[in-house]
Order: structure tokens, then sequence, then C-alpha cells
């Protein structure tokens, strides 16, 4: 069995390009380095799968536990499920059929099996105005997300950790309150319905993939949850699989 716990890592491209260090920070790295000679962190995010494609993937990717044994699981998706229905991309998933995958990836036998402490990450706001600079770029004249579709697939996800007992980290609303909105707020940050809202933009670098700040979030918020909810498994809290080296000099 491979020495090492496992830090897994489920997801589409906001997944994916969290390892990416061309602009800077980024979560993946940063998780590496906190969980150094503790745990091992595996990326397996999918850029452009939605919750539909990612179940699929599960028999392939999961590793048998007398393998390796998962510690820890986030599960981030939605981003792309919350496309708008009959766009030319094809990602859109109904969001009954959202949370009943999320449901069924967190039932998968082989996930059951490693039986690990469970994040759902919901997915984050987003910025039409860059993304409409982004689509036009590309020719894409239809509009593929708003601000509050998005919205409405965060929600689902945070009605599935409520509905499951799971932890869910609530990234939606991290993003939006760095962008200054209130709840009480009928138009969201991000729409078009308002101007743009610079902090909510300074995130992405398209309107809907994460700029180095967003991904600080992204940690800042994981550690957060983590020491709220299994303090021992911090990382200053968990000891070195193999001993320091003046240990073996005694």
């Amino acid at each position: 069995m491979f020495p090492y716990d496992i830090f897994f890592l489920f997801g589409d491209s906001l997944t994916q390009q969290s390892f990416s260090q061309a602009k800077g920070f980024g979560f993946g790295p940063a998780l590496q380095d906190a969980y150094i000679r503790r745990l091992d962190v595996l990326n397996r995010g999918f850029s452009g799968y939605n919750s539909a494609h990612a179940l699929k993937t599960l028999d392939k990717i999961v590793p048998n536990p007398s393998q390796g044994k998962i510690r820890f699981l986030t599960v981030f998706l939605g981003a792309n499920d919350a496309c708008l229905a009959g766009g030319p991309t094809r990602q859109h998933v109904p969001i009954e059929e959202y949370k009943k995958n999320l449901k069924a990836i967190i039932a998968h036998p082989l996930i059951k099996e490693h039986n690990p402490r469970i994040i759902l990450i919901t997915p984050p706001p987003v910025d039409e105005y860059g993304l409409t600079r982004t689509d036009l770029a590309k020719g894409i004249t239809d509009v593929l997300r708003t601000a509050e579709h998005t919205k409405s697939y965060a929600d689902a996800a945070k009605d599935v950790g409520k509905e499951l007992q799971l932890t869910v980290l609530d990234l939606w609303t991290a993003f939006m309150e760095r962008a200054g909105w209130q709840p009480e707020q009928e138009v969201l940050p991000g729409s078009k319905k308002l101007g743009q809202n610079t902090l909510l933009a300074e995130l992405f670098h398209d309107g809907l993939h994460f700029n180095p700040p967003a991904y600080k979030i992204l940690f800042d918020e994981l550690m957060k949850v983590i020491a709220k909810n299994w303090p021992d498994q911090l990382p200053e809290n968990l000891p070195f699989v193999f001993p320091h080296w003046e240990e073996l000099t005694r």
C-alpha cells in the first residue's frame, strides 16, 4: 500500500487549473506545500466536465483502498452544469439532475469504501462582463451563463450538503462578500443589470476561471473548513509519514 494518504481534488477546470502558477498563486501547490510529507494531494480536475461527465469517471480514477486511502475528498462541480439550457456547448445539466449526480458521487461504492472526509464546494459566481468579452472573442454570441442562474446551482450544492449532512465550503458567498454583496440585494454583483463590480471581476481572467486572488480565497476557506470540522487534520497537527532526518541519526 502507498504510504501516504490522499487529499483527492475532484472537479472541473477550476480544479484542473488550480495547480498552474503561470499567473501567480496556485491553490494546488499551496495545498501540496501545506501537507508536504503528510498527505499526497491528487488533482483529478477535468476541464469542461459537468457533474454527469464527472460521475462517469469515478470507476477509472478512484484508487482501490488497498493502493492508497483517500483521507479528504473535495467535490467541486457545477460551473459547467450551470450553463444555460440550449447553449452551443451542451454542458447544461438541469438542477435536479445536478443534485442527483452530486449525491451519486458521494454514494459511489468506491467513495464509500474509502470513507473520506468530504468537502462539497459550491460553484462560484460569474462575472457576466468578463464572460461576454471571452465568448465574443471565440465567436460565441449566445449568453452561456448568468449570475442569477449560477447562484441557483450554488444553492443546490448547499441543499445537497444539508440533506446529506456534509461539510460545505460556500465559495459562492466568499467571493460575493469580497465584492461587497449583501443578502438583501436583489441584483447580484456580476450581473449586467449592474455596472461591473471590479472587486468581483478581479477574481477571474475570463469571467469564470480564477485569477490567483480567487485561488487564495479558496485555499484560505478550505483551511478554515478543516480547522472548524477536523482540527486534528490541520497540517501542523499531522506527523510526517517518514521521520525527520535527525531521528534517523540518533
